[in-house]
């Protein structure tokens, strides 16, 4: 009785620690599925920024160079105060931590990072613009924004012995522009369209062409913001044939909210590829922005994409027709009512707030968001119910935290210009 007793502890304690090993061995691998999805997600996979056909001066260091200066240069707006850095700040990731970005009024939508942005073929939260060049453009005549005009850029161009030496470095003999009137545009208040109006068609031409080239200008710096490797890569790029997950780059926790991400939660379904994005739009039941109307999304973007005359079909684009399938063929479809771009997950722990109109505060409570997936106010929200724990909320949250890390890109890049750029904002920024 007493052997057979003691035998049944020694064997006890066996299947314990067998067991122990055999839990140990399932919970710290990760299946070849699973590595295989999280390989692909970082950013060692990331291929070079792809080439755009509609602007053939996108990797001209030189247009990147006037680009850069004209970023940070206040004298692209009207008054004089506003520049691009004023709502895309270096030193936030290229955000501006407000709800709604503020220029010379305050905007209708949230300010997105610019970082990695060069990948997506749409831009803006409903996709209205197809091109980077021709999203540059659009703040420089909104009312809220620089409330600049076209024919005022030409003339910073034409009047600053700097600029006009570089751009026609770059695009060849700056043409004759109108000293006068002050504003001109066939966009913007009365005084913009009264100054167009006065203008003769060759000079609406030449004008609209030397702002359509100051985009092309922007779009070329923009595309050296390119997002850098985190603790989240670092753990991927070290994971080995077996899989196995312990590491010093992520916490318990982190692994935890990873586990979560590719699994459960489901975050992957959008937020994927080596940016965290599948640069799609969906309609995940966000809460209207206070004082406004429902956004319709995808579904009036795609429309202004189509009818926008800098896109890529249009006369100022640099692209074959046979370039802009993703224009033409762009689905619009009654689901995408509502439906908002993917955005990236890069450094989304310093990017607060959040959504397209800033409506959520921070990342615990976008996770909570998810989790319960409200009715959307216009169509369908695309995403379900979780049902996680709070203990796995918070470990989902805890994994945001290490896709953060300094840019892949140049510190000077980061920083306005020297004073060789007469007029360059006087910004001081502390790069990411």
């Amino acid at each position: 009785m007493k052997k057979r007793l003691v035998v049944a502890i020694i064997l006890g304690a066996l299947s314990v620690i067998l067991g122990f090993f055999l839990d140990d061995k399932d919970v710290r691998n990760w299946s070849r599925d699973e590595l295989k999805l999280l390989k692909s997600l970082s950013l060692q996979n990331l291929p070079p920024v792809p080439d755009d056909p509609s602007n053939t001066h996108a990797n001209d260091e030189g247009a990147a160079q006037l680009g850069h200066a004209l970023y940070f240069d206040v004298r692209t707006s009207r008054n004089g105060s506003v520049s691009c850095a004023s709502c895309h700040k270096p030193e936030k990731y290229f955000t501006d931590g407000l709800k709604l970005a503020v220029g010379t009024n305050v905007g209708p939508r949230h300010t997105p990072s610019l970082v990695g942005i060069s990948y997506s073929p749409w831009f803006y939260w409903d996709g209205r613009k197809d091109s980077q060049w021709s999203q540059a453009l659009a703040p420089i005549e909104a009312r809220h924004e620089h409330n600049s005009s076209r024919l005022k850029i030409a003339q910073l161009i034409a009047s600053d012995e700097t600029y006009r030496s570089r751009y026609e470095k770059i695009f060849g003999a700056l043409p004759p522009i109108p000293v006068s009137p002050e504003n001109a545009s066939p966009l913007g208040d009365e005084e913009n369209l009264r100054g167009w109006d006065n203008l003769t068609d060759i000079q609406k031409t030449s004008v609209t062409k030397v702002f359509t080239n100051v985009g092309k200008a922007l779009a070329a710096y923009q595309r050296k913001l390119i997002p850098g490797q985190s603790r989240f890569d670092f753990y991927i790029n070290e994971l080995n044939e077996e899989g196995l997950k312990s590491s010093a780059h992520l916490t318990p926790d982190e692994v935890a909210g990873l586990e979560l991400f590719i699994g459960q939660a489901q975050c992957v379904s959008c937020h994927n590829g080596p940016l965290l994005t599948n640069h799609e739009f969906h309609n995940t039941g966000v809460l209207t922005i206070s004082g406004q109307l429902p956004a319709m999304g995808r579904y009036d973007g795609v429309r202004q994409a189509r009818e926008d005359p800098f896109n890529c079909l249009s006369a100022l684009s640099d692209a074959a027709e046979d370039d802009c399938l993703e224009l033409t063929f762009a689905q619009d479809s009654n689901d995408l009512v509502g439906a908002q771009k993917t955005p990236t997950l890069r450094n989304v722990a310093e990017t607060a707030p959040y959504m397209h109109g800033g409506q959520i505060e921070n990342l615990l409570e976008v996770v909570k968001h998810y989790n319960q997936a409200p009715t959307s106010l216009l169509s369908h929200n695309e995403a379900k119910p979780l049902d996680l724990k709070i203990s796995q909320i918070t470990q989902l949250e805890s994994l945001m935290y290490a896709f953060t890390a300094p840019l892949a890109t140049e510190p000077k890049w980061l920083r306005p210009p020297n004073s060789a750029y007469s007029g360059s904002a006087n910004t001081q920024t502390t790069p990411p």
